[in-house]
């Protein structure tokens, strides 16, 4: 082959090529149930929050906001999940998940920014709290947030949405808790700044969700690779635990959802026959060590002689290649000083030699 990019496409089609996450039935209804529960009760608390005055409910409403949009988004990962790829979307429509996600972020970095003016303004001039509705309304939170987690954590909870949304009520937690104690705090001495001090807080709860969930999806968007299936990591995983395996090169590994990694690669043997069944263990080793679902593998041949260098890698990292020995090899296997001397004549296809040392020859 003559292209820079000259290999033959080794991807195993023998795996299941079903993008569908393995989500239970169960886990659906218990996520959806979630969601209206968490939804329905952060609109009680948020209209107990202007009723009573506080701060603190208002906040605690806007953290349970971030646990129901949570919950939305697992739900939609797993009814979008279901849906079939087609010729516009090969890869299907569970990106949405992600797109949601960060504008999720966005609004609740709006939210943090609207509680930290308001409690600025209410330290300055404090107003009446009702304790007692703030009280009742802070108790019941912490009773939905305890039922909400109790559903959250029946059965399988290994599915990274769950894993998610359980951890986003466990923060909610805290924001009901806080609130319970600026409202007891209010009724024993009626010191009301405590309110706004503890919405401050829960604020600062809800921009580490809003931070994380940020980083996050822009990574994703940005087609970043997990942290522990990085390329350096896969290159040196494969390299460790293949048999028959001389090189890995073009190392690309993306996400394409929260817990759905894809990765594209090249593969040179140590003998082009042992190619299949290099290509077969290096799929089991991405499958079973780094949980790369989908690999696309593809071969470098020994025979090739032209040199394989990624486009996309950075030039920095093209003069090198990888790191890997040009003295010795590139990417195709082609041998330099190893058997093919430019001083040397050659025979060409008409039968003629040719003296590459003759004075005057030029390549």
């Amino acid at each position: 082959m003559s292209q820079s990019h000259a290999h033959d496409h080794g991807h195993d089609h023998d795996h299941d090529h079903d993008h569908t996450p393995t989500v239970t039935s169960a886990n659906e209804r218990k996520v959806l149930l979630s969601f209206f529960l968490i939804f329905g009760f952060m609109i009680v608390e948020a209209v107990g929050g202007v009723l009573s005055g506080s701060l603190a409910l208002l906040a605690d409403a806007g953290h349970m906001l971030t646990d129901a949009a949570a919950l939305a988004l697992a739900y939609a990962a797993f009814r979008f999940g279901r849906r079939a790829a087609d010729s516009k979307r090969t890869f299907g429509y569970l990106r949405f998940e992600v797109i949601a996600g960060f504008l999720n972020a966005v609004t609740l970095f709006a939210i943090v920014a609207w509680i930290g003016y308001e409690a600025w303004e209410r330290l300055q001039a404090p107003p009446v709290i009702l304790a007692g509705p703030m009280m009742i309304v802070a108790v019941l939170g912490l009773l939905v947030n305890v039922l909400v987690l109790w559903i959250m954590t029946r059965g399988e909870t290994d599915h990274v949405n769950v894993k998610g949304a359980i951890l986003h009520v466990m923060g909610d937690l805290l924001g009901s808790v806080g609130a319970i104690v600026a409202a007891v705090v209010i009724y024993l001495t009626g010191w009301t700044p405590i309110d706004p001090i503890l919405s401050v807080l829960v604020a600062a709860l809800i921009l580490r969700s809003a931070w994380k969930l940020l980083a996050k999806s822009i990574h994703i968007l940005l087609e970043g690779a997990p942290e522990d299936a990085s390329p350096e990591k896969v290159e040196q995983g494969l390299m460790g635990a293949v048999p028959g395996l001389a090189a890995v090169s073009h190392v690309h590994v993306w996400q394409l959802t929260s817990g759905r990694t894809m990765a594209t690669l090249h593969v040179r043997p140590n003998t082009d026959e042992e190619a299949r069944a290099v290509v077969k263990r290096v799929d089991a080793v991405l499958r079973e060590q780094f949980s790369i679902e989908h690999a696309t593998i593809g071969i470098d041949w020994n025979s090739d002689a032209v040199e394989n260098i990624c486009s996309l890698q950075p030039t920095t990292g093209r003069d090198d290649h990888s790191g890997h020995d040009h003295s010795a090899h590139d990417h195709s296997g082609h041998k330099h000083g190893s058997g093919h001397d430019h001083g040397a004549g050659h025979r060409d296809g008409d039968g003629h030699d040719h003296d590459h040392s003759a004075p005057g020859h030029k390549h």
